[in-house]
């Protein structure tokens, strides 16, 4: 939701810029009529400290200028999330959230970089955008919290299973080292029964203390495994309870009625890239970072491949959904596009093919979640 902009030409602006960081917050302000930019320090995470200082700057301003006088608030999207941005509009601040990957910075030599540096370009850079020059930063949407609240739950899933792979590759690792190289149960199972009558590579039984930091790791596992279950029953109260405040679980529904997308992925897409409105399908890919990066100057021309500036997760969940399409899909328009296009011609011309696929199907996807429309031969689970 953008802040709504004050039209009254007799409302003095004052810009006000946050360099957030751990220890504490630099605030940088300039006045009506002030040709110097003022700093402050206030304690890390203070967010009614900030208010204060900013009902202060408002009431000098008015002071200065014999009239009313309006705050233009901005800060760099970060460490903190999204809470203080709440706060402030809340309070009747008008509210910027900055992608600090958007700002142009000077090529020439070594670019130097301080807080209050920092602080006075987001002075200049939000004069800039208000004054009518949008290309000089992009603004971050800022969710509401049911909206991000909806992402934790597959966001939590995905650090749950790097963790319980971590943990595998550690278990395969230790046993490795002693030259055993198959062991049963590594996902769940009775593995304690298994270390009993286990013997290395050249037949001794397990050290005490090779046999207690497996047994540790096997109990993180365990734990992990119940977390993720928990997980999954979670995923299905929200979706089928309609007070949880998720957002289009109908989609969430359409998505799984196609074979190869499961009931996690369809979940996460939703809540991470098709609860958004977007214009067109280049809008769409570019949000997930798979748009292309052309490279053309004077006579060169070459393609750089995708952006990647978009959401990390949801990008790489299309891959992995191109790479399940292919299997479970294989009469589908993509899946012989694919073929026709890329398969025998190398591995480098199957990752390359493979992103283009994950495109494809990511317009193809928001296309059936909104209109209905059905891949082109893609088949449907039965109900």
């Amino acid at each position: 939701m953008m802040p709504a902009t004050i039209t009254d030409a007799e409302t003095a602006p004052i810009y006000v810029s946050v360099e957030l960081s751990k220890r504490s917050w630099l605030v940088a302000s300039l006045l009506p009529g002030a040709s110097k930019v003022a700093l402050a320090n206030i304690p890390a995470g203070d967010g009614e400290a900030l208010l204060r200082h900013v009902r202060k700057l408002e009431a000098r301003a008015e002071t200065r200028v014999g009239g009313s006088a309006a705050i233009r608030l901005c800060f760099e999207i970060g460490y903190d999330g999204f809470w203080l941005a709440r706060l402030l509009r809340d309070r009747g601040i008008d509210t910027y959230v900055l992608d600090p990957a958007s700002f142009l910075v000077s090529r020439r030599g070594k670019r130097v970089k301080t807080d209050r540096i920092d602080a006075e370009a987001m002075i200049g850079i939000l004069k800039a955008y208000l004054g009518g020059d949008h290309s000089v930063c992009r603004l971050v949407t800022v969710p509401t919290p049911q909206e991000e609240d909806a992402r934790r739950l597959m966001r939590e899933r995905g650090d749950l299973i790097r963790e319980r792979t971590k943990i595998i590759s550690r278990i395969r690792a230790l046993f490795a080292l002693h030259g055993i190289k198959h062991l049963r149960a590594l996902k769940g199972g009775d593995w304690a029964s298994q270390l009993d009558g286990m013997q290395t590579g050249d037949g001794r039984n397990l050290d005490p203390n090779l046999r207690q930091q497996v047994s540790r790791c096997f109990e993180r596992l365990s734990l992990l495994n119940s977390q993720l279950k928990q997980v999954e029953v979670a995923r299905k109260e929200t979706l089928a309870d309609e007070t949880t405040g998720f957002p289009c679980p109908d989609k969430a529904e359409r998505l799984q009625q196609l074979r190869g997308i499961g009931a996690n992925g369809a979940t996460m897409l939703v809540a991470e890239v098709f609860c958004r409105n977007y214009s067109s399908r280049r809008h769409l890919a570019s949000f997930l970072g798979l748009a292309p990066s052309p490279y053309s100057s004077g006579g060169v021309e070459r393609d750089q491949g995708i952006s990647k500036a978009g959401n990390r997760g949801a990008r790489c969940l299309m891959v992995e959904l191109a790479w399940g399409w292919l299997r479970y899909q294989p009469n589908s328009e993509l899946a012989q596009w694919y073929r026709e296009r890329f398969k025998g011609k190398g591995k480098r011309s199957a990752k390359v093919g493979i992103v283009a696929l994950a495109r494809k199907l990511l317009i193809a996807l928001w296309r059936f979640v909104e209109t209905g429309l059905v891949p082109q031969g893609a088949e449907l689970r039965q109900a």
